[in-house]
């Protein structure tokens, strides 16, 4: 059987792409006060976050760790770091304030969190492209 787990995270990408871009909308047009602001930055972010995530995914899908709380939270961090310095450069550029862009990559860190990991919680629940995988642990 094929390994699905490109489409897993895909997928993925795409549905924390979609909470995520929302969130940033609303925390930028907040923020900067612009609500063409926040729109250009969640259309940025939407091209530049699925690719980061898709990476993001890859990367940890090969570390094959156990199922844990402890995974998830490490996890997220990760994530978190990664995303908010995007947030933070594309904001800077697209408002043209290094302070907005900081204000936003800040304010995002604590949403954003809460939000991946509830994201990830739930996709763990799901076997959706881990066939392959699902196979080999009850094989062992």
């Amino acid at each position: 059987m094929a390994d699905d787990s490109h489409k897993r995270h895909v997928l993925k990408a795409i549905t924390w792409r979609l909470v995520g871009t929302l969130d940033t909308i609303i925390l930028s047009t907040f923020i900067s006060g612009d609500a063409t602001i926040g729109l250009k930055i969640g259309i940025s972010e939407f091209i530049t976050k699925m690719i980061l995530y898709y990476f993001h995914e890859r990367i940890w899908y090969r570390f094959n760790l156990p199922n844990s709380k402890k995974r998830h939270i490490l996890k997220t961090f990760s994530w978190r770091f990664i995303g908010s310095l995007d947030t933070f450069i594309l904001s800077w550029i697209i408002s043209g304030n290094p302070l907005t862009g900081l204000k936003i990559g800040i304010a995002e860190v604590l949403t954003k969190m809460i939000l991946y990991y509830l994201h990830e919680r739930i996709w763990y629940g799901s076997n959706f492209g881990l066939e392959k995988k699902k196979k080999n642990r009850l094989q062992r």
